[in-house]
């Protein structure tokens, strides 16, 4: 589900960071190891989470849409439906979905959020 950067531009930034050598004591280097360890992370996260969140929208999308496609497809054409207003930004399902698709999002880019759990309870 990460757009940007998405989890190859991470790894590649992370690969980049991990080439260069380390001078002990680094401040500025022991923030950035923090940086990379952060991306190393999020990648996991993607890796876990990603496929599944995804699927996830796409069955929402199909749904509120009434038609297939891949993720890419149908996001294009809910935004699309919203802007002609063939979906009212009010709709229950609609946002249902954006809902879930944000908590999805949350859990992979920031898990320790205080509010994640508040939030995935109450929908």
């Amino acid at each position: 589900m990460i757009s940007h950067p998405t989890a190859a531009e991470l790894s590649e930034a992370i690969a980049a960071f991990d080439a260069e050598p380390a001078a002990p004591g680094d401040a500025r280097q022991a923030f950035l190891a923090r940086v990379a360890d952060n991306a190393r992370a999020t990648v996991a996260r993607e890796a876990a989470l990603g496929a599944t969140l995804e699927t996830e929208a796409s069955e929402r999308m199909r749904a509120l849409l009434g038609r297939d496609g891949d993720f890419a497809a149908l996001n294009a054409a809910l935004c699309e439906a919203l802007r002609v207003s063939e979906i009212a930004p009010t709709d229950p399902a609609l946002l249902a979905h954006l809902r879930a698709t944000a908590i999805g999002q949350v859990q992979i880019d920031q898990p320790t959020y205080g509010g994640l759990a508040a939030l995935s309870a109450a929908g």
